[in-house]
């Protein structure tokens, strides 16, 4: 299963900006969709995660900002950046997992959008 991320880019501090993932390949369903970033010299941190158990989870520092949506007819989650700040800078990694016909489980990563928020 493949991965596609897009919407990255430079923004003001203070501006908005939409990031976009979308899966394809051999995808029989999904179960959990979510965004993670990496900031220059830091760790890779939780950004938020959809699953159809626990429904949307932000993280607690993001809560109020981010917002995490899905079109699970196009396999694609979305992440909604609000009164961005020059340390949401990283780069942006989506992860989806579910499940394929007749291979079982999956875990995808996608390759990474850079998001600069800078003046």
């Amino acid at each position: 299963v493949q991965l596609q991320a897009s919407g990255g880019g430079l923004v003001q501090p203070g501006g908005s900006l939409r990031l976009s993932c979308r899966a394809s390949g051999n995808v029989f369903s999904i179960n959990y969709m979510a965004w993670s970033r990496q900031a220059p010299g830091k760790e890779r941190e939780f950004v938020a995660s959809v699953t159809s158990n626990t429904g949307a989870v932000v993280g607690d520092s993001l809560k109020g900002r981010f917002t995490i949506t899905t079109d699970n007819g196009k396999g694609t989650v979305y992440l909604q950046m609000n009164s961005m700040k020059p340390e949401d800078t990283a780069v942006y990694y989506c992860n989806v997992r579910g499940l394929q016909n007749n291979y079982g489980d999956f875990d995808s990563w996608g390759q990474g959008t850079l998001v600069t928020v800078s003046s």
